[in-house]
């Protein structure tokens, strides 16, 4: 998996808070940056490992992102986004990589975390198939072929502690996502409900410490699947 591929993972997930010293789950002052273990593993066998660093670039006034300032962030990779918060949630606003000349909007808003921060909350956003592939088929990546699947997230747990390499977090929300992608598996057994599934941790302060990403396909004769770890070494 390219690195760019992650970082955009990664984004989908990223939260912000605007302003001062925070002990939200989601500070965006700037001058943070987050470094993360990330392990992916195919149901081929094959286990990849790289680091990622998310950094807090702070508010930005760009012309080409409509409503006024967003707080940015930029991955090493060189994909940056902007979001914003108010009395309803996060939101994404808007994406760019090295590639594009302006940053590209978010029609409609994306839903990062909807408020009110509490068990039961839910809210849906778009996904893709990160870890799906298709085992002869040029372009293996299925995420071509599906950009936009709709994910229901809901808050699971609000006060969970985790343990990541970085050390030992306490009062952290929990956000689960789940999605299901129909795709054909083989001519034995037809078209399947592909189950597409994240768990995300943002504890107070510091942000995402944890994602966990699940794409199984159980061996199937077309398809392959995966899971992916990110997990917090260090912050700022």
């Amino acid at each position: 998996m390219h690195r760019s591929c992650i970082a955009l993972c990664l984004a989908l997930f990223a939260g912000c808070h605007a302003g001062g010293t925070s002990t939200s789950p989601f500070p965006l002052e700037a001058g943070h940056a987050w470094t993360y273990r990330v392990t992916t593993r195919s149901e081929d066998g094959t286990t990849e490992r790289e680091t990622l660093v998310l950094r807090t670039l702070g508010a930005s006034s760009d012309d080409a992102i409509d409503g006024g300032p967003a707080w940015r962030r930029r991955s090493d990779s060189g994909v940056e986004y902007w979001l914003r918060a108010d009395s309803t949630g996060i939101y994404r606003v808007a994406s760019k990589s090295d590639l594009d000349e302006a940053p590209k909007p978010d029609k409609p808003l994306r839903v990062v975390l909807r408020a009110p921060f509490t068990t039961g909350t839910q809210w849906q956003a778009s996904t893709t198939a990160y870890l799906l592939m298709r085992r002869n088929d040029f372009p293996r990546e299925i995420r071509y072929e599906h950009p936009s699947i709709p994910m229901t997230f809901e808050i699971e747990a609000e006060d969970e502690t985790v343990e990541v390499p970085a050390g030992r977090f306490p009062h952290c929300l929990r956000v689960r996502g789940t999605a299901m992608l129909r795709l054909y598996a083989d001519p034995v057994r037809g078209w399947r409900d592909m189950p597409l599934t994240t768990t995300e941790w943002y504890c107070r302060g510091v942000g995402l410490v944890r994602l966990q990403r699940d794409e199984p396909a159980e061996r199937l004769a077309y398809l392959s699947g995966g899971s992916r770890t990110l997990e917090l070494e260090s912050w700022r």
